[in-house]
């Protein structure tokens, strides 16, 4: 785990430098994990991942949609829900991230026990993906948990 700025900090949107950004904003609604999966979807569409046109391809599109699931998720158990979402990609990496207003510090339950119902997010979020990490900004209540995971061969 590491922390570095997050898309969201930055402030931009849309298309810049070969990377493509779209944001969500979760503002009173429901259902916010398939809004999320619904949203990454949609944006893996946009920019070719989906359909996908080898197995390799779809394992990657599904690894992401299930990396969005944990850390939504995550953020409804651990932190009063989400308040927005950035995924952002280029031609190499894809990265999520989910901000909320808790206080808590995600990290992969130790020792993992696979058998044990609950406490997984963050290990499949760890096995998953390049890199994760949390960013807080000082005098702003919350945080931002992100994830890259890197694009198909």
């Amino acid at each position: 785990m590491s922390t570095t700025r997050p898309y969201g900090a930055s402030g931009a949107s849309g298309s810049s430098g070969g990377r493509q950004v779209r944001r969500l904003d979760f503002d009173g609604a429901g259902g916010v994990v398939p809004l999320a999966r619904d949203f990454a979807r949609q944006a893996l569409y946009a920019w070719g991942w989906l359909p996908a046109a080898t197995a390799d391809r779809r394992a990657a599109a599904e690894d992401v949609l299930l990396v969005v699931s944990e850390l939504v998720t995550n953020a409804c158990l651990h932190a009063e829900g989400p308040d927005g979402m950035v995924i952002g990609c280029d031609n190499k990496v894809i990265r999520v991230e989910v901000s909320d207003r808790g206080t808590g510090q995600p990290a992969p339950r130790t020792p993992h026990r696979a058998g044990r119902p609950g406490g997984h997010g963050m290990f499949i979020v760890q096995r998953l993906c390049l890199d994760w990490g949390v960013v807080r900004t000082p005098g702003i209540a919350g945080k931002t948990v992100w994830a890259e995971l890197g694009a198909p061969a």
